[in-house]
């Protein structure tokens, strides 16, 4: 299929705190050795889409340092391929995305240039495992001008966060409420579009230039009545990591503790591709205890971990004991040093002894903590 992948991953998402100081929430570490830009990712590669734009702008070093080439996804190639898509001052005076469609607008010439008859817009920060060849095909059937994924979300989920859609019998949309209290449904807008490639270019230049910087709030919602909004059903896992520090957590602890999530996510419609590095494989001592855990390459293991998430190249010392955590790449933990219910990022070193516990609420150290 003919479809222009975008991906979003500009925004600030503060509410990840520390987590995103020195990164993209984009290029946030997931399940030992990923990203969460490769599920996206990955995703438009196994569904056919050969070109993807991804349009950064915060903290973009360690997402551009990630995506590279674009070779791990097989996009390093003459045809199609991957294009970062930055702000940038011009002769003309480009200035920084001041939204979606803004940001979308700016790159305008991708659009026109490409051969491509639809394009694909989501979020690089959203966890989840899709084939976008089934919303290729219900945006046919419907006669669709614009198809938006949705979700039905259980208890598990705040709605007040979330955009509720409400739809007629043919799954038309008829309203939205943009996170708000008590909303009368909970099917939720998941930030993946689909629509025709002409269509959205004639939408941006009538509304970007008199200052609607939004795709969603500021070109679609004011036209629902005038053109067909269909939304699309989708079944399977899903999760929003610009939520929060807690719902980052529980990601990485889905993944350990839920079977069906981890079949869904790493094993259906296709591999999801990373970055890789030339770590050997993990190594355990006699010493060690490893329960319902993901210990990445690199990594060396001489004390317990139960219930966590280790990244590449983590060293847990004889005696030293981790629990309900999360471990990026290149911590080391020492003799005797307890971590429980935290999360500890890159390069962090954890002294001979020294206690980590959060009680609360997650303990966050940011990169290169010594404690």
């Amino acid at each position: 299929m003919k479809v222009l992948g975008l991906i979003l991953a500009g925004g600030k998402s503060e509410n990840l705190g520390k987590l995103v100081y020195k990164r993209a929430s984009a290029a946030l570490p997931i399940a030992g050795k990923y990203r969460a830009i490769d599920f996206t990712l990955s995703n438009m590669v196994n569904s056919g889409i050969i070109k993807v734009g991804v349009l950064t702008q915060y903290n973009p070093r360690s997402l551009m340092d990630h995506l590279g080439s674009g070779k791990e996804w097989d996009l390093d190639r003459k045809k199609g391929g991957l294009f970062i898509l930055q702000p940038y001052i011009g002769f003309s005076g480009e200035y920084w995305y001041k939204g979606t469609a803004d940001a979308i607008f700016q790159n305008m010439t991708v659009l026109r240039r490409g051969e491509e008859d639809y394009v694909l817009i989501g979020s690089g920060d959203h966890i989840y495992k899709m084939n976008y060849s089934d919303l290729y095909m219900y945006h046919f059937s419907k006669g669709a001008d614009i198809t938006l994924v949705t979700k039905e979300l259980d208890d598990t989920y705040d709605m007040s966060q979330y955009g509720s859609v409400v739809v007629d019998e043919n799954m038309k949309i008829t309203q939205f409420y943009e996170k708000v209290e008590n909303p009368p449904s909970r099917r939720a807008f998941l930030g993946i579009y689909f629509i025709n490639k002409h269509l959205l270019m004639e939408l941006l230049y009538s509304t970007v230039p008199n200052g609607g910087n939004d795709l969603l709030l500021d070109v679609i919602l004011p036209r629902l009545d005038e053109l067909n909004v269909y939304a699309y059903d989708f079944k399977g896992y899903w999760r929003n990591i610009k939520k929060g520090v807690d719902e980052y957590f529980k990601i990485n602890m889905d993944i350990i503790n839920d079977r069906n999530v981890r079949e869904e996510l790493f094993y259906q419609n296709g591999k999801v591709y990373t970055k890789l590095k030339d770590f050997p494989p993990a190594k355990f001592t006699s010493n060690s205890e490893v329960i319902n855990s993901i210990v990445a390459d690199g990594s060396i293991i001489s004390g317990s971990v139960k219930n966590s998430v280790l990244f590449r190249g983590t060293v847990v010392k004889a005696g030293a004991k981790i629990e309900n955590s999360i471990i990026m790449q290149g911590t080391v933990i020492e003799e005797g040093a307890v971590v429980k219910n935290a999360i500890l990022d890159k390069d962090c070193h954890v002294r001979e002894g020294q206690v980590i516990i959060g009680e609360d609420e997650l303990v966050v150290l940011e990169k290169r903590t010594i404690i």
